[in-house]
């Protein structure tokens, strides 16, 4: 048994079930057992590989549409680029290699981490020895800015409720001896933020809201109606509100029960892109419906890329670059799980890859 689960049935028998919110912010966040305090995250070696790990190219289209939004808001001669969860810093390391080609570009930006990991930000820092880090966005100075948030809005913690005839019921953690599962308990004020038209789902679904998920957005919301700027949301979710459970679990690059060895496994549920955009559109915000990762990227032009990047390579080369392509794009890898989503600054020009608001 792990020391956080030894603490959480302690705590569940001293206050009874917890949300699963809070059992997800113990098990990631804990700041002696918690998954991001402790585990190898990322890579081969940790429990996920991210886009950006897969290949440069991903890091090199985002780079080329942040320089195009850039230009759309006037080409500022300041500009804070901002990351939510820069994981190894790869991500920002390949947008910014490509950002050098764009006159001015590189020269207006400073680069803001939102990390509150130590152990993480001494890795970022060796991919990004420019960056400045900041617990939250609200850390980081006001200006003109760009943010991106890559497999980010996935972690944060949500509240799931189940229909019992007529009524919610949320699903909270409990403690069986040396066991942690579900427990009904009456719903709590997050109920409040379910999704319009869910509220008529047939008894057994389930439901889930992430109150995290939409302040943050909110942060976003108010910092581009002060200034100009744009954000950019990429993540496995859907594009329309729906029931359904997806919390789950992933350790060692396979699904694991998430309530086996907490502090152990990553902890995720899809994002509810359509819900994210409604909290946007409610702040005055501009938001094009989300799209799917592949056409985004087919759109930007990674295709094209990957042709070049292969020219006078040798076939295993050319044959790695093809399954790395496949991989970010196709139907039945990332391309169509895998959503994006653009939050501008009322009236900026229209952003590649997106259709009309």
């Amino acid at each position: 048994m792990t020391p956080l689960k030894k603490r959480l049935i302690r705590q569940i028998a001293t206050t009874g079930p917890i949300t699963l919110a809070d059992y997800m912010a113990a098990c990631l966040l804990d700041p002696r057992h918690g998954y991001y305090s402790t585990a190898p995250v990322f890579g081969a070696d940790g429990d996920f590989i991210t886009a950006p790990d897969i290949s440069q190219m991903f890091g090199e289209m985002i780079g080329l549409w942040c320089t195009d939004r850039w230009r759309a808001m006037g080409s500022p001669d300041t500009l804070r680029m901002i990351e939510l969860g820069p994981g190894r810093g790869t991500l920002m390391a390949d947008m910014l290699r490509t950002a050098r080609r764009i006159a001015g570009f590189h020269d207006a930006i400073t680069v803001h981490f939102i990390e509150r990991g130590a152990a993480r930000r001494n890795e970022q820092s060796a991919a990004v020895p420019s960056a400045t880090w900041h617990d939250s966005l609200n850390g980081v100075p006001d200006g003109p800015c760009l943010i991106v948030a890559n497999e980010f809005f996935d972690a944060l913690p949500i509240h799931q409720f189940e229909k019992q005839g007529d009524i919610w019921q949320e699903r909270r953690v409990a403690a069986d001896g040396d066991r942690l599962g579900w427990t009904l308990t009456a719903p709590g004020p997050q109920l409040a933020l379910l999704a319009p038209g869910l509220d008529d789902a047939p008894a057994g679904s389930i439901a889930e809201v992430c109150p995290a998920g939409l302040s943050i957005v909110g942060q976003i919301a108010d910092r581009l109606k002060r200034y100009p700027g744009c954000a950019l949301i990429i993540d496995y979710g859907h594009s329309v509100s729906a029931t359904g459970d997806t919390f789950q679990a992933v350790s060692g690059h396979a699904y694991a029960d998430p309530f086996d060895a907490p502090g152990q496994a990553d902890l995720t549920a899809h994002v509810d892109f359509a819900a994210l955009r409604r909290a946007a559109l409610q702040r005055g915000i501009e938001a094009p419906p989300p799209t799917e990762q592949g056409t985004f990227l087919m759109t930007l032009g990674i295709g094209e890329r990957a042709v070049r990047l292969s020219e006078g390579q040798d076939t295993e080369r050319q044959a790695r670059l093809l399954a790395d392509l496949k991989r970010l794009t196709a139907p039945d890898q990332m391309g169509t799980l895998f959503k994006v989503l653009a939050l501008a600054t009322d009236g900026l020009a229209p952003p590649p890859g997106f259709g009309p608001s």
